[in-house]
């Protein structure tokens, strides 16, 4: 845990009932956002829910995380008494656009 005060969003995000973070790994994180998301990860740990959507198969992100002590650590929290869900077949997107026939 960080010795640092978390910030007020920090505060914020990790007082909400249920989290939900949408594309999560999209990008290669930066130092500062590994060091938020640790933050975020150990206070929500065990008191509350995070649910995360993701395009990225989840054997991807610790690469996506990077440094690899701070990678384990954010998902050794977020996989810990997951619940995980691994859909197919089409977006959702692509099957509404050929449903009201605007092809891709």
């Amino acid at each position: 845990m960080s010795f640092l005060a978390p910030s007020e969003e920090e505060s914020q995000i990790s007082k909400v009932d249920v989290l939900v973070i949408d594309d999560w790994a999209m990008t290669p994180m930066t130092e500062a956002e590994r060091r938020d998301c640790l933050e975020i990860c150990d206070r929500r740990y065990q008191v509350r829910s995070t649910l995360l959507t993701s395009q990225l198969p989840v054997n991807k992100w610790h690469a996506q995380i990077g440094d690899p002590t701070v990678a384990d650590s954010i998902l050794d929290r977020l996989v810990h008494n997951a619940h995980r869900f691994d859909l197919t077949g089409e977006s959702m997107r692509k099957e509404l656009r050929k449903q009201n026939g605007k092809e891709d």
